[in-house]
């Protein structure tokens, strides 16, 4: 500066945040009912260092019984919308999710549903 011909040397270090989504509860155990009886339960999903505004896509799972059929027996509903708002202050706001199962046929399930992001994270 000022003509002077030292040198200066600029460091910058950050951290990168990924957006997540976590929930609560952290898994999901539907009870048994009678068949053709619908089961619910509420989660809260809970994104994380979002930077912009983004939607929330939901893959269910296909179950196959023993004769071979194919079926849907989970249903999502998020009755505040699905998409993940950056509030003022820079925070995610919370989700709330309604899922629910009814099958007209004996049934168990253990597995995933994922829940993924436009850019499918």
């Amino acid at each position: 500066l000022n003509d002077n011909p030292s040198h200066y040397k600029v460091t910058l270090s950050g951290i990168v945040k990924s957006p997540k989504i976590n929930f609560d509860p952290p898994f999901l155990m539907l009870m048994p009912v009678p068949l053709d009886v619908k089961t619910e339960t509420t989660i809260n999903i809970i994104p994380q260092d979002f930077l912009r505004k983004s939607q929330i896509q939901v893959e269910l799972p296909e179950l196959e019984l023993e004769d071979g059929d194919r079926i849907y027996p989970f249903s999502i509903q998020f009755p505040e919308g699905k998409n993940i708002i950056i509030s003022s202050d820079g925070t995610n706001k919370e989700l709330i999710c309604h899922i629910s199962f009814r099958s007209s046929r004996p049934v168990s399930f253990l597995g995933n549903m994922f829940f993924i992001d436009e850019e499918a994270n």
